[in-house]
């Protein structure tokens, strides 16, 4: 996986946990098309709170009146593949933010045969 070090593209997907695409949540149909589109891998992280393109802020505290949380995918990959990808996200994304930026890979190790 040498490939992937150097300079890189960080890609970075502000959705929130409801977000739908054709009734599937929206981050897992981001996942498997990432998956589909050859990218290197993603992850998703899931917020305890925040304050999103509505301005409505939104938290895990059980008084609050939304369990919709905030949620933030990164993949980094090759600037070509990344681009790609950014124009199957453009149809699938309804709502949200997608920031793109410059990252240095040092390190990238793997145990071989595993899936």
């Amino acid at each position: 996986m040498k490939h992937l070090l150097g300079t890189k593209k960080l890609l970075k997907i502000y959705i929130d946990t409801n977000d739908k695409y054709e009734g599937e949540p929206l981050w897992q149909v981001i996942l498997q098309e990432a998956k589909e589109k050859g990218l290197s891998g993603a992850t998703v992280y899931k917020s305890v709170s925040g304050m999103g393109i509505h301005s409505e802020i939104r938290t895990t505290q059980i008084i609050a009146l939304s369990q919709s949380l905030p949620l933030v995918i990164e993949m980094i990959d090759d600037e070509e593949k990344i681009r790609t990808f950014l124009s199957r996200l453009e149809e699938i994304m309804e709502e949200g933010l997608v920031t793109l930026s410059d990252v240095e890979v040092m390190q990238y190790k793997h145990k071989e045969g595993r899936a």
